[in-house]
C-alpha cells in the first residue's frame, strides 16, 4: 500500500436553483460524489430535491478538519449559508466541470 503525503477532502454545498434547497456534504472524492449526485444516487435527500448544482466547496488535507467544517456549516442559519455562497459565487453558477464528467 502506497503512502500519500496529501489527501483531498471536500466540504460542498449543492442546490437545485439559486437560493433553493441546500445540501451540505463532505467527501474524499468530489468527482465520484458529484457523479453520484448527478445520477440521483448521491443520497435520498439530494435525489428527492434534485440537488445537482455545486455552488460552493472547500478543500481540506485532513478529514477531521473537513468533518468539523461540515458540522459547523450545517449548524449555521440559512441566511449565513446563502451569504457564504454569494460571497464566493454571487451568480450561483454551477462550479462542477461538466466536461470532466462527460469523459
Amino acid at each position: 500500500m502506497s503512502f500519500r503525503n496529501y489527501h483531498n477532502y471536500w466540504v460542498y454545498i449543492l442546490t437545485n436553483k439559486p437560493k433553493g434547497t441546500l445540501y451540505i456534504g463532505v467527501t474524499g472524492g468530489i468527482d465520484d460524489r458529484m457523479e453520484r449526485h448527478i445520477s440521483g444516487q448521491g443520497s435520498k435527500f439530494t435525489a428527492k430535491y434534485k440537488l445537482k448544482i455545486l455552488v460552493y466547496c472547500e478543500e481540506f488535507q485532513f478529514i477531521n478538519d473537513a468533518i468539523a467544517r461540515e458540522k459547523q456549516l450545517k449548524n449555521w442559519h440559512r441566511n449565513w449559508k446563502i451569504n457564504l455562497i454569494e460571497e464566493h459565487n454571487p451568480n450561483w453558477e454551477n462550479l462542477w466541470n461538466f466536461s470532466e464528467s462527460e469523459k
